[in-house]
């Protein structure tokens, strides 16, 4: 429950930076005419694949995967449960993530009766520590492809850039201490699942809403902001 009160309240302060990008920009592109083929298709569940961890954080992958289930069945679809997914990859003797990446969509579909399958990887999960400065970066890319065609339905890329610096502007020998170790202080004690989902929810606000949600069909019109993709 903590989990998605957490990302209630990330999805409500992304509606309103979404909300007034929109209205700023008439010229930007909108959910229909992005990804008319989530409308065309208009798929009922999303199968979860673990995802391809290309960070240098051996922990990123089973980070980031607690906290991408959620968004997608508040986004209005059937998502299957990732340990269920798992147990029965494993009975048919798959347990390497690159293979599930390699297999043939339509088995996902004869699986599970999967309409898409989702794809993540993750670019960046890591701090970049300079002992009085230091940017926490988490970066995504997510595909959703479909088990019927094999084709892309939609596509997210996007990232999180924070400033963990201590943030004191003094430059005395006192002052530079204290940014040092109110440095370390925030590099220690980042939550690197928080901005993961910050990420999802501005992944979630470009994704068609499923047919679970009263938006389906819906929000055709919605403008996109491309700062957030």
């Amino acid at each position: 429950m903590k989990s998605i009160r957490l990302f209630i309240s990330v999805i409500a302060i992304a509606a309103l930076f979404v909300f007034v990008g929109c209205s700023g920009s008439p010229k930007n592109p909108t959910k229909g005419e992005t990804f008319p083929k989530m409308y065309e298709d208009q798929p009922r569940s999303v199968l979860i694949l673990p995802p391809m961890n290309e960070s240098t954080d051996a922990e990123a992958k089973d980070y980031y995967m607690t906290t991408v289930e959620v968004p997608f069945a508040m986004a209005g679809y059937y998502t299957f449960p990732v340990e269920m997914v798992s147990d029965i990859m494993k009975q048919e003797g798959v347990y390497d993530t690159e293979i599930l990446y390699n297999m043939p969509l339509a088995k996902f579909y004869e699986y599970f009766g999967a309409d898409t399958v989702l794809f993540t990887h993750i670019k960046k999960w890591d701090v970049a520590y300079a002992v009085v400065a230091s940017t926490l970066t988490v970066s995504i890319e997510a595909r959703l492809l479909s088990t019927k065609t094999s084709e892309e339905l939609w596509r997210y890329e996007g990232s999180v850039r924070v400033d963990l610096s201590g943030g004191n502007s003094s430059g005395s020998i006192e002052g530079l201490i204290v940014n040092a170790i109110a440095t370390a202080i925030n590099t220690a004690s980042a939550d690197y699942v928080k901005y993961a989902h910050i990420v999802n929810a501005n992944m979630i606000y470009t994704l068609p809403a499923g047919p679970y949600s009263a938006m389906h069909m819906q929000d055709q019109g919605m403008l996109l902001n491309p700062n957030r993709r």
